[in-house]
């Protein structure tokens, strides 16, 4: 990641709670009555929201709804990849102090040299997601107890047997073997944060040789590799947005001398974008499945594709004829906040087979807003 830069003036958990105030009631949104009763305790006057405070009636701002959608994002329970995006979004978005705590809590559950693992959830690609952070809070606190994390977790990532001949790690938990599109966002940006670029980019081109489609310039969702078919050979919107935006976090943390393996990257993203945008509706989103109509409508794959391409124009890599899209994208994302701050109608929990809400979902909202302010777009 380089030398550590961190500005005086750091957006912390303390200036969050600060500006937001209490949160526990608007969060239910209950009366204090209906909650002492189902309490049988009595609520504080002073603790009962008032008309124009958070969580009542729709966001006044912009940076209202930035704050209600990550309130609710905190409180979402979330399994081991959720954890590694929502702490992206809390790192990108200069949350610190948050950063620390999801990476702590991270080790907290690491079983075996795998991070935040519940339930016995725990494939390497996924438990990986969350090491740029886990990184980040050791350069940031100097505390050896996440660097020590993050070498058990390479430790692992390096010495699994859970690969194929050509060493490409499969992405579901042992012994399932597929290889998935939603590990170009878990495992590579990791290594490369680790330093590991070349085996960052093997992995890269590993889950490309399987998954890619040159003249759809799209990715299929899952390839088995024990039987050499496709379990799921569908454009699955969201595992496409996992490829854009995880291939945009490693371009950026490539160091200037790996700037070929930059350049053939950036060549990657504008491939799975223009594959994408051909199939963009008039509304801003797209369809679960992106080239098939009767599949449900999506939100999160427009959040991903527009924060990938503000990452992309920022970093002076794609055109800004790009942008255009790109707000159209956002404005429908926009749209789909509701009052409380959850991102309605993306691939939703737990099966992701609906339109509902998801961790995934929030973080990516938060990802694209912060992108487009790091660009300054309105």
């Amino acid at each position: 990641m380089g030398k550590l830069k961190i500005s005086e003036n750091i957006n912390s958990r303390r200036n969050f709670i600060k500006n937001t105030g209490v949160i526990s009631l608007g969060l239910a949104g209950l009366t204090a009555g209906a909650i002492s009763c189902r309490t049988g305790s009595t609520i504080p006057e002073s603790a009962v929201k008032k008309p124009g405070n958070l969580f009542s009636g729709k966001p006044s701002s912009l940076q209202d709804r930035i704050s209600r959608v990550l309130i609710a994002t905190i409180g979402m329970q979330r399994f081991n990849w959720e954890q590694g995006t929502v702490a992206q979004a809390l790192l990108e978005m200069g949350e610190y102090d948050l950063v620390v705590s999801f990476a702590r809590a991270a080790i907290m559950r690491q079983t075996e040299g795998r991070f935040s693992v519940i339930a016995g959830n725990n494939p390497i690609n996924d438990c990986s997601s969350i090491g740029e952070a886990v990184l980040f809070a050791g350069k940031l606190t100097g505390d050896p107890l996440f660097k020590k994390g993050a070498d058990e977790m390479i430790y692992v990532i390096k010495n699994t047997t859970h690969k194929n001949d050509e060493g490409i790690i499969y992405h579901t938990q042992e012994p399932t073997k597929y290889i998935m599109s939603d590990a170009f966002y878990m495992l590579p940006p990791f290594l490369a944060a680790a330093g590991e670029y070349d085996e960052s980019l093997k992995q890269i081109e590993g889950f490309r040789k399987y998954l890619y489609h040159k003249n759809d310039q799209l990715y299929s969702h899952m390839w088995d590799g024990p039987n050499k078919r496709f379990e799921r050979e569908d454009f699955w919107g969201v595992g496409n947005g996992w490829t854009a935006s995880g291939l945009t976090r490693v371009i950026k943390l490539l160091p200037d001398n790996r700037m070929d393996d930059k350049k053939r990257l950036i060549g990657y993203v504008k491939e799975v974008i223009d594959g994408c945008l051909k199939y963009l509706r008039e509304d801003g989103l797209f369809h679960n499945v992106v080239n098939k109509p009767d599949t449900f409508v999506e939100v999160n794959l427009s959040q991903m594709i527009s924060y990938t391409i503000f990452r992309g124009v920022k970093a002076g890599y794609l055109e800004s004829g790009y942008l255009e899209k790109a707000q159209k994208m956002r404005k429908a994302a926009n749209d789909q906040v509701d009052y409380l701050g959850y991102v309605q109608n993306v691939c939703g929990v737990p099966s992701f087979d609906r339109p509902y809400v998801a961790p995934e979902g929030q973080a990516f909202f938060l990802l694209m807003e912060t992108a487009a302010k790091d660009l300054s777009v309105n």
